[in-house]
């Protein structure tokens, strides 16, 4: 059987706008695509993003929306000081500061912003547990 590989797909509202904040601001590596999508490559899983009213109409759902959509994407990083560094580094790019990095109830030490399309990023140090590739991998 093939490997599989996970894609989120993020429904926004300016696609230029968005493909700016993730691949200028964030750094994220951008795959070629087509002009009406754009791909991201992350450790395991591709970022996809896609006009908000063609991605509604192409699951057959309304487009309207607002408040919390029941879902967070998140990013680990290797140490409490990276974390504040990719929080500064969104909000430096355009995104909302949601939740200031800090100490949090698991022992961990994480942070909250909002792209520009209002999708919810947590940044995270897990100091228990390595989530992300391990070292040979990279």
């Amino acid at each position: 059987m093939k490997p599989r590989i996970s894609m989120i797909t993020l429904g926004v509202h300016d696609l230029t706008a968005s493909i700016r904040f993730y691949e200028d601001g964030l750094g994220f590596p951008r795959m070629e695509s087509p002009p009406q999508v754009a791909f991201f490559t992350l450790n395991g899983t591709w970022l996809g993003l896609y006009g908000r009213e063609a991605l509604a109409e192409d699951a057959t759902v309304s487009a309207k929306g607002s408040g919390f959509n029941s879902f967070t994407l998140a990013h680990n990083v290797e140490s409490e000081a990276q974390v504040d560094e990719v929080v500064a580094q969104a909000v430096e790019a355009g995104a909302t500061l949601v939740k200031k990095p800090r100490a949090v109830f698991w022992g961990g030490y994480s942070g909250y912003f909002a792209d520009p399309d209002g999708h919810l990023w947590e940044v995270a140090y897990n100091p228990y547990a390595w989530i992300g590739p391990k070292d040979e991998d990279v």
